[in-house]
């Protein structure tokens, strides 16, 4: 029984992991475009992001929900050194997710602020995200152990 759950809950981890990195790579296309576009279509460009980010954000809860139900029935502890360094990243993702792209998306419609400006920030916001989900990813693959 233990065995076709934990497949499962794996199967589910990685569904979970590509959902969310994946979407993140369409934010590029998106924000180059948004670039040219007037301001009549800029909402609907800034919709499809927001979709795209709340996506990337309930992807990651099941991410965390699967990964804890994996270190609960499965061979690793708690205290090993790629789990700790997991959650410390997802810790550090996480708060990312939540203050790096609300905060540069809040502002676009803004007086006075610098439209290419803020689609620079959340270029940069953006492969900085995937970069941290990348090193998140290598530590669950790789399992290194540092101590």
């Amino acid at each position: 029984m233990i065995p076709k759950v934990y497949g499962i809950i794996v199967f589910m981890h990685v569904l979970s992991a590509v959902l969310s990195i994946g979407p993140l790579f369409i934010l590029m296309p998106l924000i180059k475009r948004l670039r040219s576009v007037g301001t009549n279509v800029e909402g609907a460009y800034l919709s499809i992001i927001n979709v795209i980010i709340r996506l990337v954000m309930h992807a990651g809860h099941a991410l965390v929900f699967t990964g804890v139900s994996l270190l609960i029935i499965g061979p690793w502890p708690w205290y090993t050194s790629w789990v700790i360094l997991t959650v410390f990243v997802m810790g550090v993702s996480a708060f990312f997710l939540a203050t790096g792209f609300t905060r540069v998306l809040r502002n676009f419609n803004k007086a006075g602020m610098n439209k290419n400006d803020i689609l620079d920030r959340l270029n940069r916001t953006s492969w900085l995200y995937i970069g941290l989900m990348i090193l998140m990813l290598w530590l669950m693959v790789e399992k290194p152990m540092f101590w």
